[in-house]
């Protein structure tokens, strides 16, 4: 699998890479096993994960294969850290105290004593400066090789970063952020400020929460996230008449091509300027060999046109 450096940095990561949120109470061990061996055969690096995965179980699974089915020496593995449980709810935290808690909790689920790349999990109402410092103190303890924010807008990124380079503190090397074909906001003002701030963008849910898979063209099926009561919200969103629109295009361009919806979907964001890498969630190896095999594979651009026009208009830097 080809890789990238994130940003001017030099943390180099597969340009795919696998996420995590997906294992928590419905892919079962020796699934997770099974792709997360394939992917590294594969050459895939990046792992995404994340404290709030099952309230931290998703790292203590991917610790556990770590200790087994993979080497930690053959992983780039990311995780976040700052939403917590609070009173019955979920909130964001990313108080100094709090975030370095997390990563501590995250490092010993884990079994490591790093992580290559901790990022402050959402923006929160904490001041900046004391979030930025527990990314300084964790990257002096050791604790991670790299610091990064997810789901940061352009105006927060920017604030944060200029912040750590005005006092000479350890630079930001990315934002993790909702990018595929049914979501285009990242190219609004997120492209522009990593771009110019030398940034590397990793881009969640590459395949539109599974939507742009063509599973729900013909209505929810069985067992999928939208029929899960407590998971519906994350694909309803794309449920509405352009997003079915968007799913359509992908389907004959993938017909036309010999590709599955998945594949074009995922080149397309995978060859998009700007994205370092492009994260997918399957369930299982048979969701998962698909998208491993297109390492070669490109869009002709006409069909890149087409998808651009239908879901939001041309990428001012294709």
């Amino acid at each position: 699998m080809r890789t990238a450096f994130v940003g001017s940095s030099q943390l180099k990561v597969s340009r795919i890479g696998l996420g995590t949120m997906s294992w928590i109470g419905r892919t079962s061990p020796s699934e997770a096993s099974d792709m997360l061996k394939a992917f590294v055969d594969h050459g895939g690096t990046l792992i995404d994960t994340a404290a709030a995965y099952g309230s931290g179980e998703v790292e203590s699974l991917l610790g556990r294969l770590m200790s087994g089915t993979v080497r930690r020496q053959d992983l780039i593995i990311s995780t976040k850290s700052g939403f917590i449980h609070r009173g019955g709810a979920r909130v964001v935290d990313n108080s100094h105290t709090v975030l370095l808690r997390d990563l501590e909790e995250s490092l010993t689920r884990l079994g490591t004593d790093h992580v290559d790349l901790w990022q402050v999990h959402a923006w929160g109402q904490d001041p900046l400066p004391e979030t930025l410092a527990a990314l300084d103190e964790a990257v002096s303890r050791g604790m991670a090789r790299y610091v990064g924010v997810s789901n940061f807008v352009g105006w927060q990124l920017a604030q944060a970063e200029t912040w750590q380079r005005a006092l000479g503190r350890t630079p930001l090397v990315s934002v993790q952020a909702e990018y595929s074909l049914l979501a285009r906001r990242a190219e609004w003002e997120l492209l522009g400020c990593v771009k110019s701030l030398g940034l590397g963008l990793i881009a969640w849910s590459a395949l539109g929460r599974g939507v742009l898979t063509g599973k729900y063209a013909q209505g929810t099926p069985p067992g999928s996230r939208g029929d899960d009561s407590s998971l519906a919200w994350f694909v309803d969103q794309y449920g509405d008449e352009g997003s079915r629109r968007i799913v359509e295009a992908v389907q004959v361009a993938a017909r036309g091509l010999g590709l599955t919806p998945g594949q074009v979907a995922l080149i397309w964001l995978r060859d998009t300027p700007g994205v370092t890498s492009s994260l997918i969630g399957p369930r299982s190896v048979e969701q998962l060999a698909p998208l491993l095999d297109i390492d070669d594979v490109h869009l002709p651009p006409e069909i890149i046109s087409a998808l651009d026009d239908v879901s939001g208009g041309p990428h001012q830097d294709r």
